[in-house]
């Protein structure tokens, strides 16, 4: 099977559970057994980690994929393929990247590399990647460089902004809904919260490849009748902070403007990847070399498996084939971009001696 058909087989796994993301592991497993390499499974809280390497050196690099997806209907299981798309439940995001990594490592198994190639394929990515790839990094699975094979394009994304998940709770005072100057509306008062927190100091910021953080006012819980006043609302912020900014300097500009405690749900660093990193130069002549044409750096706006190489100061990236719709309905691939992505990588790998 080529990186195609590969594709087509681990869309037909409704890995959007915890079961079927094993059973994906367990045939990419397969795959490379039956070609002669010895691949390692690591089981961590139930979840599937395959491991291989290939190649030797000082120098390591790390291809990263997961196999889990969201949800789908059962339609989305069926793979596809028209006008040059492939369709199917994570043809892009990223069952296409991690089957084009997977045939990286066959295709090269038997060359005489110029460095360690380690293929980590992962099963919790879309629940926060803390039992997979966060487990490996925190037990010495690391690696100079970093590439973590989502939807990209065949950009390269070197830097993701960092997440912050707060709610912040409001009282006020009941009273008839027909008089509702007698009282203090809770949920008012979240609101005209939330409008001092768009205008305050860190939203202004920019960095070298972002414009500015973002801020989603993700969830109100507030009154429960429609004749009364509410007396209480919990307002849910979802933001996404700056490579350079220090998420407790925001918390405190929050709490500063309201006057209410900022309880935090979760919160992630940011991706920090040099645009000058040696390997980010390397691997952006690699995707020229084999594009004929300029590469896109830029910055994601999401999270994913990047961040914990980030947090251990390890160069990471996103890069991946192009596609479309991912966590959505028609989601799509480009089936060329996943042929060029696989040169792409072999390209960059190979060429690895020169830095």
């Amino acid at each position: 099977m080529d990186c195609v058909e590969i594709t087509k087989e681990l869309i037909k796994i409704d890995s959007s559970n915890l079961k079927g993301a094993n059973k994906a592991i367990d045939f990419c497993k397969d795959i490379l057994i039956s070609n002669g390499l010895k691949p390692e499974i690591i089981e961590n809280n139930g979840f599937k980690t395959l491991i291989c390497n290939i190649g030797s050196g000082n120098k390591k690099v790390i291809l990263n994929g997961h196999l889990d997806v969201i949800s789908g209907t059962p339609d989305q299981f069926i793979p596809y393929i028209e006008d040059g798309k492939l369709y199917g439940r994570g043809s892009a995001d990223m069952k296409s990247g991690a089957a084009g990594m997977l045939n990286t490592i066959l295709n090269l198994k038997d060359k005489n590399l110029p460095c360690k190639v380690e293929l980590q394929l992962v099963t919790d990515e879309e629940t926060g990647g803390f039992n997979c790839s966060g487990y490996l990094v925190n037990n010495g699975f690391t690696a100079d460089f970093v590439i973590c094979g989502e939807p990209t394009q065949l950009g390269i994304g070197i830097q993701a902004k960092g997440i912050l998940q707060v709610y912040l709770e409001f009282t006020g005072k009941s009273a008839h809904g027909s008089r509702p100057w007698l009282g203090d509306n809770a949920i008012i008062k979240a609101y005209e919260a939330f409008k001092l927190i768009e205008n305050l100091p860190f939203t202004k910021e920019k960095s070298e490849l972002y414009s500015h953080p973002s801020i989603n006012l993700s969830k109100i819980e507030g009154g429960d009748v429609y004749n009364k006043v509410p007396d209480y609302c919990k307002m849910y912020l979802d933001i996404r902070f700056l490579p350079e900014q220090n998420p407790q300097e925001i918390i405190r500009q929050i709490e500063e403007i309201t006057g209410t405690h900022v309880n935090i749900h979760s919160m992630g660093n940011a991706v920090k990847t040099k645009v000058d990193d040696i390997h980010v130069k390397k691997l952006e002549e690699s995707i020229s070399k084999i594009s004929n044409g300029k590469t896109e750096v830029f910055g994601q706006h999401g999270s994913a498996d990047t961040k914990f190489y980030s947090n251990h100061n390890i160069p990471a990236v996103e890069f991946g084939p192009t596609g479309q719709n991912w966590h959505g309905k028609d989601e799509f691939l480009i089936v060329d971009s996943l042929y060029a992505y696989e040169k792409m990588l072999m390209e960059f790998i190979l060429n690895l001696d020169s830095i």
